[in-house]
């Protein structure tokens, strides 16, 4: 198994077996795994951040509320010919970054509110995206949790067919 799909399995693997999973134990008990997009390299981008202010940006969340987020950065990505820059926010205490998107695919073939990506920046200050992990929040198993959506700026009008795909059972 390669990186990514080492990565999947064992987060099939989490959702199945551990007391943490975001999946309620009567969907657990019969859990046979996530549904993924094939693998797409088309969809893995290194780029340059381009850094921001760090200004406080408010995040709508799930559940009605609000959560402050920083922004950290913004990044530019060819996406079948269309261009578009998207907002990386800080993950506090960590050199990260998140990156919650919608896409053409939301509502559709993934989670209607969108989908995430957690980044680390490379060595030589270039951060990778690979849109093939990209994952839903846990609100998308569960309406027990809270999950900032995507702002407007990080909603794409292409669609990003990697990463997971709609949950059937919520």
């Amino acid at each position: 198994m390669d990186e990514l799909e080492t990565f999947r399995a064992q987060k099939d693997d989490f959702y199945r077996r551990h007391p943490q999973s975001p999946l309620p134990p009567h969907i657990r008990a019969r859990f046979e795994g996530l549904v993924y997009f094939d693998r797409n390299p088309e969809l893995v981008f290194e780029v340059e951040v381009i850094p921001a202010d760090g200004a406080s940006v408010p995040i709508a969340t799930s559940d009605g509320l609000q959560r402050i987020y920083h922004r950290a950065g913004t990044v530019t990505i060819d996406v079948d010919g269309e261009e578009a820059t998207l907002t990386l926010l800080a993950i506090p205490a960590h050199n990260g970054y998140f990156l919650p998107f919608r896409d053409a695919t939301s509502g559709h073939e993934t989670y209607g509110a969108g989908r995430y990506l957690d980044l680390e920046p490379d060595d030589d200050g270039m951060l990778t995206i690979d849109f093939n992990y990209a994952y839903n929040p846990y609100c998308a198993y569960s309406d027990n949790y809270s999950c900032a959506l995507p702002p407007v700026e990080n909603w794409l009008h292409v669609p990003i067919r990697a990463g997971e795909m709609a949950f059937g059972d919520h």
